[in-house]
This record gives C-alpha cells, sequence and structure tokens, in this order.
C-alpha cells in the first residue's frame, strides 16, 4: 500500500538530520514540497488518477533525495562532484530506505528508474508506457518548480559567485545558438554561470505535457525572472533575445 501522508513524514523526518539554515538545504527541502505540487497540478489538468497519480507523488517526494547529501558533502550542486540521481537510488534502495516510503516492493523499479532518469539530458529509449509516464511527470513536474526558484533565490545561493562576477559574464555564442534551435543545453555546453542561467530557461524546450507550458504561462514565469534581475548592455541583448526565443515557443504549444 502506498500513503503518501506517511511518506511525507518520513520525508521530513530524513531531512531533520541536515542543516535546514543552509540556504542550500532550505532550497533544495522547498523545491521538493513544490515539486509535489507542480505533479498534484499536472495529474489534475492531464485526468492522472489512482496508482499512477499515487506514484507520481511519490516519485516527487523522493526524486531530489540524493541533493541532500550532496549538499552536506560538497556544500554544491554542481554534479560534477558527485550525480544526485544517482545518490538518491543509492540511499533509497542500496541502503533499503525505500521500504520506509512504501511498504510494497512492486513499483520499485519504477520508482528507482524514475529517478535515476529525472534530470538526464534525454529520456533512454525503449521505456514500457507506465513507466515513461512516471519519467515524463517528474522530468516535467522538477523543471517547472525549477522556475520558481530562479525566481526568488538570490545569484549567491544559486552559483556561489557574486553578483558583480555573474553580471560582467556574456551567454556563449554555442548557448544562444542553442536557444535559437530550441535544443536543451547540455552541461559541458556551459562555460559559466550566465550560460547555466540561461540553460535553466531552455527547460522549455524539453517538455512533455501541454498543462506544463500553460503553467509557465499562467505564472509569467519567463519574463518574471528575467525582469528581477539587473542585467546591461550586451548581456542585456542577450537576455532579451532568449525571453523571447522562449516566450514565442511557449505561445506556440498551448495554441
Amino acid at each position: 500500500m502506498l500513503d503518501i501522508n506517511k511518506a511525507k513524514d518520513c520525508f521530513m523526518n530524513y531531512v531533520q538530520q541536515f542543516d535546514l539554515t543552509n540556504d542550500k538545504i532550505h532550497l533544495k527541502l522547498i523545491h521538493t514540497l513544490e515539486v509535489v505540487h507542480t505533479t498534484e497540478y499536472l495529474c489534475l489538468h492531464e485526468n492522472i488518477t489512482g496508482i499512477e497519480k499515487d506514484l507520481a507523488y511519490l516519485i516527487a517526494l523522493l526524486h531530489d533525495i540524493g541533493r541532500f547529501e550532496q549538499i552536506k558533502r560538497f556544500n554544491s550542486f554542481d554534479d560534477r562532484n558527485v550525480d544526485h540521481a544517482t545518490l538518491g537510488v543509492q540511499v533509497l534502495f542500496d541502503e533499503g530506505m525505500i521500504r520506509q516510503f512504501i511498504e510494497d516492493d512492486q513499483y520499485d523499479e519504477v520508482i528507482r528508474k524514475a529517478i535515476a532518469y529525472h534530470s538526464l539530458y534525454k529520456v533512454p529509449k525503449g521505456l514500457d508506457s507506465f513507466l515513461l509516464k512516471q519519467v515524463l511527470l517528474i522530468r516535467d513536474s522538477d523543471k517547472l518548480d525549477n522556475f520558481r526558484v530562479k525566481n526568488i533565490e538570490s545569484i549567491q545561493t544559486l552559483f556561489s559567485i557574486s553578483d558583480a562576477d555573474f553580471y560582467s559574464q556574456r551567454v556563449s555564442k554555442n548557448i544562444l545558438n542553442d536557444i535559437e534551435n530550441h535544443r536543451l543545453i547540455l552541461k559541458e555546453n556551459r562555460h559559466n554561470e550566465v550560460d547555466m542561467w540561461v540553460s535553466y530557461f531552455a527547460f522549455v524546450f524539453d517538455l512533455n505535457f501541454k498543462s506544463s507550458y500553460q503553467f509557465i504561462k499562467e505564472n509569467d514565469y519567463i519574463h518574471r525572472n528575467m525582469e528581477r534581475l539587473e542585467f546591461k548592455k550586451g548581456l542585456k541583448e542577450d537576455m532579451l533575445f532568449v525571453e523571447k526565443a522562449c516566450q514565442s515557443y511557449i505561445e506556440e504549444k498551448c495554441m
């Protein structure tokens, strides 16, 4: 049986071992809870019910559990230190913690793969329809809440650099080319923190449900996230280009 309220209680007990005054830890705690909310939104608007909905909620709750240990070890979100999805699978399955969240093991492989695949550049081919839906749901839900995170968190918390260093950069030409061609941006193709910032906007090119685009449009996240930062001169031109390309793409997908 899957008791989502019990699972939430177990999750909150788990995170108590970490320093919740650490901005990065706190960010990931709130992010996790908000991803559950975005999952609720998608399930409602895509008419996903029953065990599919319950599993989607549980996967949302557990998808970033590896981030907490990553931040504890490295105080960084940089997956060059350790892949947080792989670490999450280790914590849940290699260490047996998954049984605290769900007694039945018949869905273990779905949960394991959904978490392992949620942050990959591309979804592996050949997944059965049940697993694929869970993978696509968590990938969209995770990306959707990243737009909220980028709307409220400081440059220092997100990138561990000063505002001055951030604003002194320009978007790399290969990144602007990816935006123009509606491509998701590979981590290894990013050269600086401004490239990282733009790569989050490129998430719109890898969404799988129409309601995901509607969610971004309803919250006006593209414009709000650009407007909150004080870009100037050449960097401002870069960001206006990114904003226009992303907004146009979202409008097309919402039609």
